[in-house]
């Protein structure tokens, strides 16, 4: 519906972390233009991880439908997403929603606009790794959403790309970068402002004085398992080193944190810590020299702030970064995540190519690029 200015309503939703990080530049983007009512809706899909970053943001939704549930299935999820942002459309009536990437949340909430004939535009379209069990079940989710929408934000030419080959309209598609760097430099400014805004590194920092630093997260699906096993016999080899230290904050998904504090739990260079608020982490990877990962959006951030990134998967749908120098794939043979490591720590050639590579991912603008094409869209229907 039109908003009683006269003015296109534009809903933005979402529902973890990952995602509040690179939506929150979007709807303050939005709300600079003057020209949309602005509605948000979370569902929470992550909540202690979520609001803290609505708190960094200052960002108050006009809707939290607080759908997480221990131990919930992605299919009881889906569901609850599905009817419930329905609900939501139902009572808002927007003009349009912007989703982002890959959740249950992006995948459920376009199919709810779907069945209204609600227009979806999707921020950091086109991503793809051509398995849909890796990552999994984000490779599905993003490519049923790419399916629905009619506009697709494109952070790469690369991901411009999938789009074509999956024959999506050329004039819906839209290279605009990517908004995780509109974040982290917001972020960054924050911390350069108040350093005490970033509490939890500083200590860190003292104690891992004259050590290089391997920051770590890994806690994706199909990593669960062997995969994990992996990924913490390595950090194990790695830590051993008298020159090297790990800060790992544990995600606090089970089939992470009871593999990794036993294994890694007491030992002198690893500090495994709670999950940290936003500008916490971006501090993390500021005094980190190595950032190894198997998530998706620190492959962008780690290379804007000059740091190599070595990709515990065995796919990406981030090829920019590989082919760029800016990270690695390495899996989670213990082995392979050693050597690779190891080779940047040891080999300092090898490590400037990497810090010093190209970041493919924009300049910090991609949220007015993205506002101003959703306003557009909406005032033209």
């Amino acid at each position: 519906m039109t908003s009683q200015s006269g003015q296109p309503r534009i809903l933005v939703t979402f529902g973890t972390r990952p995602e509040a990080i690179k939506m929150f530049p979007v709807v303050a983007a939005l709300r600079e233009t003057g020209q949309c009512d602005v509605k948000v809706v979370v569902t929470a899909q992550h909540r202690e991880l979520l609001d803290s970053v609505l708190d960094l943001a200052g960002l108050r939704p006009d809707l939290d439908l607080d759908l997480m549930l221990p131990n919930q299935s992605l299919d009881g999820l889906t569901a609850r997403i599905l009817t419930r942002f329905g609900e939501a459309l139902d009572h808002l009536r927007p003009d349009r929603v912007l989703v982002h990437g890959d959740t249950l949340t992006t995948m459920a909430a376009s199919m709810a606009c779907y069945f209204r004939r609600i227009p979806v535009g999707h921020v950091e379209a086109g991503l793809r790794s051509g398995d849909i069990y890796s990552p999994w079940p984000e490779e599905v989710n993003r490519k049923v959403t790419g399916v629905i929408a009619d506009l697709h934000f494109a952070p790469t030419e690369t991901s411009a790309a999938a789009l074509r080959a999956e024959n999506v309209r050329e004039k819906s598609i839209h290279v605009t970068g990517n908004t995780v760097i509109d974040a982290l430099l917001f972020a960054r400014a924050k911390i350069a402002a108040e350093p005490s805004l970033a509490p939890a590194i500083a200590p860190l920092r003292e104690r891992f004085a004259g050590k290089r630093i391997i920051a770590v997260t890994a806690h994706r699906r199909e990593n669960f398992g062997s995969g994990m096993a992996g990924i913490a016999q390595a950090l194990q080899e790695l830590a051993s080193r008298e020159d090297v230290a790990v800060i790992y904050p544990l995600h606090p998904n089970p089939n992470v944190s009871d593999v990794m504090r036993p294994a890694l739990g007491g030992h002198d260079n690893i500090a495994l810590t709670t999950p940290l608020d936003y500008l916490d982490f971006v501090a993390m990877m500021e005094a980190a020299d190595i950032v190894l990962t198997d998530s998706g959006g620190i492959q962008e951030e780690a290379p804007s702030l000059g740091k190599p990134v070595l990709v515990m998967r065995d796919t990406t749908e981030r090829p920019e970064g590989i082919t760029a120098g800016t990270a690695r794939l390495v899996g989670t043979d213990p082995a392979v995540i050693v050597r690779e490591a190891s080779r940047l720590l040891d080999d300092r050639s090898a490590y400037l190519t990497m810090a010093r590579a190209h970041n493919p991912y924009g300049e910090g603008h991609a949220a007015s690029r993205v506002a101003a094409l959703a306003v557009e869209a909406s005032r033209s229907r």
